[in-house]
């Protein structure tokens, strides 16, 4: 069985103390653009294809707010490998998993997200036939990213 390629970054969640304080800090050392706050207690600041997930008031172990998002060529042969090497994985529409050390990776698939590579980067990467689903590329025109 060919194991998935990884393609990159897709984003990464933090935990913070006080949403708005934290959107006052990032604020006053990034020029921030966007920020989506359609999950209470959430706030994601918009870096074009990718993002940054910031989750106020979390106690506790992490759950599923510290993580990485990694973005995959194909995230249902990483389910397969995952679950032939024993790693328990979450269920539904996200692909979550903890390593050996306990670090929360969310696992997302390339043609379903707005994160995008250029096609020369893509074809150096021999993965020129790689091509988004039309919804993901229905956000990056929404966003005007195409």
């Amino acid at each position: 069985m060919a194991r998935p390629r990884l393609v990159g970054i897709n984003h990464v969640a933090l935990d913070v103390g006080d949403l708005e304080r934290a959107l006052d800090f990032y604020g006053s050392i990034f020029d921030i653009r966007g920020v989506d706050r359609g999950i209470a207690g959430m706030a994601f600041i918009d870096m074009g294809d990718q993002f940054i997930a910031l989750s106020e008031g979390r106690e506790g172990p992490p759950d599923r707010s510290r993580h990485f998002g990694l973005v995959v060529d194909d995230k249902p042969a990483v389910r397969a490998a995952l679950e032939a090497a024993g790693v328990e994985v979450g269920s539904g529409r996200f692909l979550d998993f903890r390593d050996p050390w306990g670090n929360l990776i969310q696992v997302v698939d390339y043609r379903e997200i707005q994160f995008t590579k250029a096609p020369p980067v893509l074809a150096g990467m021999g993965l020129g036939e790689l091509a988004k689903r039309p919804e993901a590329l229905a956000e990056l025109r929404d966003k005007g990213l195409t």
